[in-house]
C-alpha cells in the first residue's frame, strides 16, 4: 500500500534531485521490497470497548486514581477547512475519557472558524487572535488558557483516535504508582487520506532513545507534555515548521536527560497508533518539498540543542528529509559526550548487515538488511542508543578498559591507526554475541548509554 500514490512519485522526483540515481534506484527498489508486506490496516476500537473505559474513566476519577489528570488540547487555526475542523472537534468529543478542554487560537481573518465552534457542544473555547503570527506564537497564545494537567498539541486538520487520552491518563496512573510524575508521553500514530477513509503508513515508536531523538523527531504525533513544563519552555517562533521538535530538544534538556540517562523514566511510550496525520496536498506528510524551511528549522534547532549542552558537533542533514545526523571527530567523542560508554558500528557478511544493534537477547537489529538499505523508516541509517551492541566492532571509553578486560579476560586495545576495537586480540573461538551481551550489561549497569550508528569508519566486513 502506498507504492504508487502520487505523492509517492512526487517524493521521488526530489529525492533523485537531491542525491542522484544510484541512491534513489536503491531506494526504490527497497520501497518496492517492503511493499510486498502485508498492508496495513488501523482497528478502531470497537463501541463496546470505548464504553468500557469511559465507564472506567468516571469510577477511577471517583476514586482518586484518575485525580489530577485532565488534558487540555491546544489547537491553532489558520484558514482551516471547515470539514476538517469538524472532524477534529468530532474527534476530541468522542474521547473515552472524558476530562478534557479543547483550546482554538484562531488566527483566520474570517469568522469561518468561529461558526464552526459556536454550533459544538462540549468545554470546548474559542481564541481570536488579532494577527497571525506563526505556528509558534498562536499557540502560546492559546497556552495562556490551559486549565489541564496535561497540554496536548493537536495540528487543525488532523484527528484523534477515540481512545488517545485514555490511553494518556492510563500511562500517568501506572507510573504514579511506581513514584514517577510523567512529563512527556507520545503515541504511534499513522497518516490518512484527505476524507479520512484511508489509513497508511504507520510510525510504530520505540521508547525514548536520546540519540534517535537527536537524529529525527520520532516521537512527534501524539504527544502531551506536563503543563507546567510547556508553559515555562513555550513555543519559539524562530523554529517555526520544526516548532514541536525544538520543544521536545528543549524539554529534553530542561529535564536533564542529556546527562543523566536515568531521568529517561520521566518519558513515556504508548505503542498505540492514537493520532492521525491527515494528508492534503499542503502538508508535509503529503509534499514535503512544500515545507523545506521546516528541515532547516529542525537543524538549526538540533544545533541549539548540542550548543545548550556545550556539545561540540556539527549537525548535518541526511538524504532523507527530516534526518539527521551529529557528527563527532571520532578522537573527541567520548569527550563531548560523557554519557556514552561505548560506540558500536555494523558487522556485514556479503553485503547484509549480521552484526550491530542488539536487544538485551541478542537479536540483530535490522539483521539480513541489504547495506544500502535504510529500513523501516530510515532508522537503520540512524544514529541511536542501544541496549547492546557487536563486540567486533566497537569503541570504548578508556575508562571502561578495565571493565572490558573483566569481561573478555583480554586487554583492550584498537585496529593499527583506527578507532574500534581490534577483534583479534580475542580468541578465536569467542562467542561474540554473548560477549557483546555482557559486556554492554556491565556498561549500562554504570549509568552509560551505548551508541549505534553506520559510520564509514565503524564497519566491519565479515567472513568474506
Amino acid at each position: 500500500m502506498g507504492v504508487f500514490r502520487f505523492s509517492n512519485l512526487r517524493k521521488t522526483i526530489y529525492y533523485l534531485r537531491r542525491n542522484g540515481i544510484s541512491n534513489t534506484c536503491y531506494a526504490i527498489k527497497e520501497r518496492l521490497s517492503a511493499s510486498k508486506e502485508p498492508p496495513y490496516v488501523y482497528q478502531e476500537p470497537s463501541k463496546e470497548l470505548l464504553e468500557r473505559r469511559h465507564k472506567a474513566s468516571l469510577d477511577g476519577h471517583a476514586q482518586g486514581s484518575y485525580g489530577g489528570i485532565r488534558f487540555s488540547i491546544v489547537v491553532p487555526t489558520y484558514r482551516t477547512v471547515p470539514q476538517y475542523l469538524i472532524e477534529l472537534i468530532e474527534s476530541v468529543k468522542a474521547q473515552s475519557y472524558p476530562y478534557w478542554e479543547l483550546i482554538l487560537a484562531d488566527a483566520t481573518e474570517d469568522d469561518s472558524v468561529r461558526t464552526i465552534v459556536e454550533k459544538q457542544q462540549g468545554d470546548i473555547r474559542y481564541v481570536k487572535l488579532p494577527q497571525n503570527a506563526g505556528i509558534a506564537a498562536n499557540t502560546n497564545e492559546a497556552l495562556k488558557y490551559v486549565r489541564g494537567d496535561y497540554v496536548g498539541l493537536l495540528d487543525h486538520d488532523d484527528i484523534l483516535a477515540p481512545d488517545a487520552l485514555f490511553e494518556m491518563a492510563e500511562a500517568v496512573r501506572r507510573a504514579r504508582e511506581q513514584g514517577i510524575a510523567l512529563q512527556l508521553i507520545y503515541s504511534d500514530e499513522d497518516k490518512c487520506n484527505g476524507d479520512a477513509t484511508e489509513f497508511y503508513e504507520p510510525n510504530l515508536k520505540e521508547k525514548f532513545n536520546y540519540d534517535l531523538i537527536l537524529s529525527n523527531n520520532y516521537i512527534c504525533h501524539f504527544m502531551v507534555l506536563d503543563s507546567h513544563l510547556i508553559q515555562k519552555l513555550q513555543l519559539r517562533s524562530e523554529y517555526d515548521g520544526a516548532q514541536d521538535y525544538d520543544l521536545i530538544l528543549r524539554a529534553v534538556t530542561e529535564l536533564g536527560i542529556p546527562r543523566e540517562p536515568s531521568k529517561e523514566q520521566l518519558i513515556c511510550h504508548v505503542p498505540k497508533v492514537l493520532y492521525h496525520w491527515r494528508c492534503h496536498t499542503a502538508s508535509t506528510a503529503e509534499n514535503p518539498h512544500s515545507k523545506d524551511y521546516a528541515y532547516q528549522a529542525g537543524q538549526r534547532a538540533l544545533q541549539d540543542h548540542l550548543i545548550q549542552n556545550h556539545v561540540n558537533g556539527k549537525v548535518l542533514p541526511l538524504k532523507h528529509l527530516g534526518f539527521y545526523q551529529v557528527h563527532y571527530a571520532e578522537d573527541e567523542i567520548f569527550a563531548e559526550r560523557p554519557d556514552l560508554g561505548a560506540v558500536g558500528g555494523v558487522v556485514l557478511r556479503y553485503g547484509k548487515i549480521v552484526g550491530g544493534r542488539m536487544d538485551e537477547t541478542g537479536q540483530v537489529y535490522y539483521g539480513g538488511l541489504p547495506d544500502r538499505y535504510s529500513g523501516y523508516l530510515h532508522r537503520a541509517a540512524l544514529t541511536q542508543d542501544a541496549e547492546a551492541v557487536d563486540i567486533r566492532c566497537i569503541a570504548l571509553r578508556k575508562e571502561l578498559w578495565p571493565v572490558f578486560r573483566d569481561v573478555t579476560g583480554v586487554i583492550y586495545r584498537c585496529q593499527e591507526g583506527g578507532f574500534v576495537f581490534d577483534i583479534s586480540a580475542l580468541p578465536e573461538e569467542s562467542d561474540y554475541k554473548e560477549l557483546s551481551l555482557k559486556l554492554c550489561r556491565a556498561i549500562r549497569e554504570r549509568g552509560y548509554r551505548i551508541l549505534w550508528c553506520r559510520e564509514e569508519n565503524l564497519i566491519v566486513q565479515e567472513g568474506e
